[in-house]
């Protein structure tokens, strides 16, 4: 089942732009493992469960998957060869918008090359460029 808010304020949102870095979000907090976004996009919901889906069954039970983003931005969009005016459209989807730097899963429990290859599978699914990183000892 796709992530959405269980309510919001407003059902319809400007697009706004994506600029710079990620401040926050962009450590390794939960797991071992993390998988950090290289570029900027709007991740929707859906390719967030087939990530986290592709991770659980390739790990089949041992260790652990978090999800870093939550899908907070509806994106809207009017019918196909429809005319100008009318207004804006109705949300077709939520999306979580992704800076570069932002860690999107994060992997604990197992050891690093099942990680690697866990994040690997992940990250064909996805439609940025990432890296993995690992969390950093105190």
């Amino acid at each position: 089942m796709a992530m959405m808010p269980k309510r919001v304020k407003h059902r319809k949102q400007q697009r706004g732009r994506i600029k710079g870095l990620a401040h926050r979000g962009n450590r390794v907090i939960n797991g071992d493992f993390g998988l950090q976004s290289l570029d900027e996009c709007w991740l929707d919901a859906r390719v967030i469960e087939a990530g986290r889906v592709a991770a659980s069954r390739f790990l089949g039970g041992e260790g652990r998957v978090f999800i870093r983003v939550f899908p907070h931005k509806s994106v809207t969009c009017i019918p196909p060869e429809t005319r100008m005016g009318k207004g804006k459209g109705e949300p077709e989807y939520w999306a979580a918008v992704l800076k570069p730097g932002t860690v999107i899963y994060e992997i604990g429990g197992v050891p690093e090359d099942t990680a690697k290859t866990a994040f690997q599978r992940v990250a064909h699914k996805l439609p940025v460029q990432t890296r993995m990183i690992r969390r950093r000892t105190q």
